[in-house]
């Protein structure tokens, strides 16, 4: 009997392990055909296309898996998606050209980058209302992103070379760090500790220290760095080489670029799934979403998506 029970839940153990493969779920915004295109994990294809009117853009999603938020530039709002429904069930205005989004830990904020007001917009998720405009000393922000602790929000300035850093208690800039030329994606280290920034006209990644607020490292990357993402354990981190068509992985502990894999064209903004196990890139010249196996260290097929994907979130 006890024997016959072990096997039993061997047996229902490695069930579950099969049908947790690749059991995520990811979105990819597409700027070039108006839609965001849902993709399922276990067969790593395009399982739904939600039609989103405009140009999607910027896009985060909730803790919990329930709620895609989208900035869509052409009408300056942020969209609300049930991804239960795959369904729009709120617009929030913005203002002109807001582009990336970044949101806290809890989930209730929502920072969007808004490239003509040169601010950064505060949305409360619970309210739907935004709830801080902070003016940026850099021109035209693209992208905004909340340390992990939620005190700051750091925002890129694509005009110029600088990151500004925001306050998010008193809703005031505290600090405009320069970095390299064109600075676009962000990401920080799980302890907070680091931030890496990727600068397009640099071909560069700048570290700052998130305690003093200066840069502490420049990291070379590849022709039109641009976005970043960390992995989970905090790592590595991520750099997409625009005109390279490349992803480089960058050791957080040297500092330095350790591997780097071939994707689609025109690499942009990134997502990483199932536990740190994949990398989603958003390929916007190649109309695909690449997908890295982390695990195994290799580029696997990638799932075709609309036009022009411009970024990529998993959950």
């Amino acid at each position: 009997m006890t024997i016959r029970k072990t096997t039993l839940a061997l047996f229902v153990a490695q069930l579950a392990l099969i049908g947790s493969a690749h059991a995520f779920e990811a979105y990819a915004s597409n700027e070039g055909s108006s839609s965001i295109s849902v993709i399922d994990g276990k067969t790593m294809s395009v399982a739904s296309t939600i039609a989103v009117e405009g140009k999607p853009r910027g896009i985060v999603i909730s803790n919990d898996g329930k709620t895609v938020y989208v900035s869509e530039q052409t009408k300056g709002r942020l969209l609300v998606i049930d991804t239960a429904k795959h369904k729009i069930t709120k617009e929030i205005p913005l203002g002109e050209s807001p582009e990336g989004l970044g949101i806290n830990k809890d989930g209730t904020l929502i920072a969007a980058a808004v490239e003509r007001l040169n601010s950064v917009l505060v949305v409360n998720t619970h309210t739907g209302k935004v709830v801080a405009t902070i003016k940026t000393e850099g021109e035209n922000p693209e992208h905004a992103e909340f340390s992990p602790d939620g005190k700051w929000i750091y925002a890129s300035a694509e005009e110029d070379h600088r990151v500004d850093i925001l306050d998010v208690k008193t809703g005031k800039e505290v600090k405009s760090v320069e970095v390299g030329k064109r600075p676009r994606g962000i990401g920080f280290t799980p302890d907070g500790k680091l931030a890496f920034i990727g600068c397009e006209m640099d071909n560069s990644v700048y570290v700052i220290d998130v305690a003093s607020m200066d840069v502490v490292k420049r990291i070379p990357a590849g022709l039109r760095a641009n976005g970043i993402v960390v992995s989970p354990d905090g790592k590595y981190v991520y750099v997409s080489n625009g005109g390279d068509a490349n992803v480089m992985q960058i050791d957080v502990a040297k500092l330095a670029v350790v591997n780097t894999f071939p994707v689609g064209k025109r690499p942009w903004n990134m997502s990483i799934a199932d536990n740190g196990k994949y990398l989603l890139v958003a390929s916007g010249r190649s109309d695909e979403v690449s997908v890295v196996d982390l695990e195994k260290g290799k580029a696997l097929p990638p799932v075709p998506v609309g036009q022009r994907p411009w970024g990529v979130v998993a959950h």
